[in-house]
């Protein structure tokens, strides 16, 4: 009989010591990273991509709860995305148009929507060009067989583009050479790689890269002022993250980020 409580009291003075010890090794062990609490889904124009990285890499950084995910893209695409139901929080369109038309359907929350920043469409050439383009009205000249513009029923930059072509009376004999793009950024590609000879892109496409030279800017008033506004989704899932975030895009950090990159800050 005393052998037996004598085991059993080994036994449970083990187990204490067990319980002790692990409840100890569980205060002393340090607690694993966090995972974010929130995902903010992020539907932005291609255009403002360098742009919008940084500023992200920036808001994480002060808001580590915080992860920003980017879904880069021509408007028009996006618009369609969010059109059927792809989850978004906040779009950001490189024109007035796409925006107009989702809230034309109820699916921004106009009290949000501002506009953030303004553009400059230019034509861009391969460094080192021979052709010796000098304004829009160039395009028209023999040495340039093939030129890259976005799709204007879907790419801001198109649209603006062909307007412009309109405006200068040349799109009608330079349409048959254009080479149509799904976004902006295809352009600047097919330029450097010199599969089209010139292309039409944004100042802040042509500033990221070392491989082409603008030779031209589109003269006033010959196309719609290239305005990117930004809303808020009333589909969205973080709304109040989405309108803090868009709050920061306004805030002087940022505004230095997208002047960096050659973006003009809207008033």
């Amino acid at each position: 009989m005393l052998e037996k409580s004598l085991g059993r009291f080994l036994t449970l003075s083990l187990l204490a010591v067990l319980v002790i010890a692990g409840c100890s090794a569980a205060r002393s062990t340090p607690p694993g990273p966090s995972s974010p609490s929130v995902e903010l889904n992020v539907a932005a124009a291609v255009s403002m991509k360098d742009a919008l990285t940084e500023i992200k890499q920036q808001y994480q950084a002060v808001k580590p709860h915080v992860k920003i995910n980017l879904n880069l893209a021509s408007s028009g695409a996006l618009q369609q995305q969010i059109e059927q139901g792809t989850p978004a929080d906040l779009f950001i369109s490189a024109a007035t148009k796409q925006m107009d038309e989702l809230e034309a359907k109820n699916l921004i929350n106009k009290q949000t929507r501002i506009n953030l920043v303004e553009n400059q469409l230019v034509i861009i050439v391969p460094k080192g060009s021979p052709l010796g383009l000098q304004k829009f009205e160039d395009i028209t000249n023999t040495g340039v067989r093939k030129f890259g513009m976005g799709e204007p029923e879907t790419v801001p930059a198109g649209q603006y583009a062909q307007q412009a072509l309109q405006t200068l009376n040349v799109w009608d004999t330079v349409k048959d050479k254009a080479v149509f793009t799904k976004d902006v950024r295809t352009v600047l590609t097919y330029v450097e790689s010199r599969n089209v000879e010139a292309g039409f892109v944004y100042r802040t496409d042509a500033a990221v890269s070392h491989k082409v030279q603008i030779v031209a800017a589109a003269p006033a008033a010959s196309h719609q002022p290239i305005i990117y506004p930004a809303a808020v989704l009333t589909g969205a899932q973080q709304a109040k993250e989405a309108e803090r975030f868009l709050a920061y895009l306004h805030s002087p950090e940022a505004k230095t980020i997208f002047e960096k990159y050659g973006f003009i800050v809207s008033k």
